[in-house]
Order: structure tokens, then C-alpha cells, then sequence
């Protein structure tokens, strides 16, 4: 049986153990999927010895994006860049590591919002760890010309721009300010999640051509993406960056690529 499962701290909420046990169902594969709550100061060995127990690797969540890439042996070129990890491989007795996040967030921002043209425009993106530096790589790759980058701790968006020309960082209260001039604009903390406070983001000048985007998925709508559909724009949720990230690793341990559907979305959105 080939083994595999997503690592957390805290990890109950996690919806990746239904994600892979309904592609292992749909494709007949002897596997198992589970979620491994790991505080950060047992992280490394506790890796290591799933690594020795035979498991075929894992998928990483907070906090151990950035711990998980100082940990792998081998790196992907987009995880060397990005400098974060979501996804181990455990493969000859090394530790491969990749970020999955910015193919899962384009795959979702394309299916809801395909008329979104990278080149445009700049984009506005709030929040600056592991996630941001995922999405941030995707978007400057796609064409995306100027990214407007705001967090709550000035220093951590700082650190992240210095690693992207193109990234300029804006106070979080001056965030407001840019809604106005950029063609997207993506969440990428955890405010607006259930049991974490709202996300403040006044959209006065929002124009309808800007996409809105929220990698929180649990509600499915935040308030940011109401306000922004009641005022015209597209609004995509953060449930299909989920489901889409989950493909690679999915390949990668069990030798099958699966394929995000309509069924599986609505199974997810109904454990939600």
C-alpha cells in the first residue's frame, strides 16, 4: 500500500484527506491519505521518520511551508525560487521538495475568471508568507507586469520583494489606496477564514474588470468576494486552488494523474 498525507499544525480542518481518498476510490489504487498533526519542534524528525516508514511523501500546511523547504535535499526550480514548499517526495532516500500552489491558484483563477489576462495589469496582493510567495511567483511567470504587495508586518512583505524585482510593498493601510489601479486582486492570509477576524478592505474604487480572488475557502464566499461581485466584478473562491495544488503531489506518490471535476468540487463543498 502506498502511503502519503498532509502535515499541519493544527490540521483537523483539512479537507486534502477527502480530496486524495476520493481520486484513490475513483482510480482503484491500494493507498492511504492522512492528516498528521505535527507541532513545529517535532517537525523535522517526525518527517524523517514517515520518510523511513515507507510513506511516498506528504503535502505541507502551516506553519511548516518554509521548515519543510529548509529540510528537502532536492529542490524543484520553482520551489528554489518561491523558497517555500508544500509538497515533499520521498524517493531514494531523499527529500524532494516542490510548491504546488501557484499551479493550483492560476488552474483556479483560469476555470473562473478566463477572460483574466496577466499582462493587463498590475495586481494587488495581500499577505506575504508561504501561500504569497506561491502565488506571487505564479502571477510575475504568467506576464503579470507590477505586483502592489501589502501584509500586516511591513519587514516579511519587504523580504519577499527583495526576491521579486517587480514586487513593490504598500503599507497594509495604504492597500486601499491601489484597489483602483490594478486588474486583480488576491487574499492571501487568513483573515475572512471562519474563526479568524475579517479582512478590511475597503473596494469604493473597485472596477468591475478587476478579478477578486480569496484563497480562504472555508466560508466559500468571504466578505471580500460578496462586496466585490455586488459591485460587478468576478469573484473567485480559494476552493478550487485546493483542489488544483492537490494534483501534482497526487501524481507524484501514487503514479496517476487525477483530474479536478464538478463531483469532487461539490463533495468538498458539501463537508465545507
Amino acid at each position: 500500500m502506498i502511503k502519503a498525507g498532509v502535515i499541519g499544525h493544527p490540521i483537523k480542518q483539512s479537507k486534502s484527506p477527502m480530496i486524495h481518498g476520493h481520486w484513490l476510490g475513483e482510480h482503484g489504487i491500494d493507498g492511504s491519505y492522512e492528516a498528521i498533526d505535527l507541532a513545529p519542534d517535532a517537525f523535522v524528525q517526525s518527517v524523517r521518520d514517515l520518510q523511513a516508514d515507507g510513506y511516498a511523501g506528504c503535502n505541507i500546511t502551516v506553519p511548516h511551508k518554509e521548515a519543510a523547504f529548509a529540510l528537502c535535499d532536492d529542490l524543484t526550480e520553482r520551489a528554489k525560487i518561491i523558497g517555500a514548499v508544500n509538497t515533499l517526495v520521498f524517493r531514494d532516500d531523499r527529500i524532494q521538495g516542490d510548491n504546488t500552489d501557484c499551479e493550483g491558484f492560476l488552474a483556479n483563477l483560469m476555470a473562473d475568471a478566463p477572460h483574466w489576462n496577466a499582462a493587463t495589469g498590475p495586481a494587488l496582493v495581500l499577505g506575504a508568507g508561504g501561500a504569497a510567495r506561491g502565488i506571487v511567483f505564479a502571477l510575475l511567470d504568467s506576464g503579470v507586469p507590477e505586483i502592489i504587495l501589502a501584509n500586516r508586518t511591513r519587514g516579511r512583505a519587504e523580504a519577499l520583494a527583495a526576491d521579486f524585482a517587480q514586487v513593490h510593498v504598500c503599507d497594509w493601510a495604504d492597500a486601499e489606496h491601489a484597489v483602483g489601479s490594478v486588474d486583480l486582486i488576491v487574499n492571501t492570509t487568513a483573515l475572512g477564514m471562519v474563526g479568524q477576524p475579517e479582512l478590511i478592505l475597503p473596494l469604493d474604487a473597485l472596477r468591475p474588470s478587476t478579478v477578486v480572488t480569496d484563497i480562504v475557502y472555508n466560508p466559500l464566499e468571504t466578505e471580500l468576494l460578496k462586496t466585490a461581485r455586488a459591485k460587478g466584478s468576478i469573484g473567485v473562491d480559494g476552493l478550487g486552488m485546493l483542489l488544483h495544488q492537490a494534483v501534482p503531489g497526487f501524481e507524484a506518490w501514487f503514479g496517476t494523474r487525477p483530474i479536478v471535476t464538478d463531483a469532487l468540487r461539490k463533495k468538498i463543498e458539501a463537508a465545507l
